[in-house]
C-alpha cells in the first residue's frame, strides 16, 4: 500500500506530515510494506497512491484522488494517528 501526502508545493508541510505519518504507522504497528511519500497537490493523480493525506485547505483539490484523509490541523500528530488508525482498520490493515 502507498500513502501520498500532498500540500500546495510538495515541499515543507507535506514532507513534515510524511515523517509524522511514518511515525504514526510505526506506533500503530502497521504492516511494514505501507510506504509514505509526499508531493504537490497539482501533480497528484489517483494512480499515484492508494490513500492520500492533505490539510483541510486542500480538500477541494483532492476530491478526484479517491480515498483521502483530510486533516483539520496538519501539526496535530494525534489527529493524524487516529485518522490513519481508523482508515487502516476499515481496510483491514490493522
Amino acid at each position: 500500500m502507498k500513502i501520498l501526502v500532498v500540500c500546495g508545493h510538495g515541499l515543507g508541510s507535506s514532507f513534515m506530515v510524511e515523517m509524522n505519518a511514518q511515525e504514526a504507522l510505526k506506533n500503530l504497528n502497521a504492516p511494514s510494506d505501507i510506504k509514505v511519500e509526499h508531493s504537490d497537490v497539482m501533480s497528484a493523480s489517483p494512480d499515484m497512491a492508494d490513500l492520500f493525506i492533505c490539510g483541510r485547505d486542500l480538500e477541494e483539490n483532492t476530491k478526484n484522488l479517491g480515498d483521502v484523509i483530510v486533516l483539520d490541523n496538519i501539526l496535530d500528530k494525534e489527529e493524524l494517528q487516529n485518522k490513519l488508525s481508523e482508515k487502516l482498520s476499515e481496510l483491514n490493515l490493522l
